[in-house]
């Protein structure tokens, strides 16, 4: 299924939304920034998958939003661990 720009958007919106809650990071967070993260979670989470040798392609839009979410849990796991050794 191929998905325009906006289906991307939609998708990363909702995966960085709901690993913002997972993380507990959701009151620092607007709408641009839950979709960033959501967007490079993707590409974060597919280079995850890929580097484990698990094939993305042609998989769907419900492996594209998991990809999606385990990518930016961990790219909130990765920014709260620096934000909180900066202090």
């Amino acid at each position: 299924m191929a998905f325009g720009i906006i289906g991307w958007i939609i998708i990363g919106g909702l995966a960085g939304w709901i690993a913002s809650k997972i993380m507990g990071t959701d009151a620092q967070m607007g709408l641009f920034l839950n979709v960033v993260v959501g967007i490079v979670g993707g590409l974060l989470g597919g280079w995850l998958l890929s580097f484990f040798g698990q094939p993305l392609e042609g998989q769907g839009v419900i492996m594209s939003f998991l990809t999606c979410l385990i990518g930016a849990v961990v790219l909130l796991a990765i920014v709260g661990f620096f934000m909180r050794a900066k202090k």
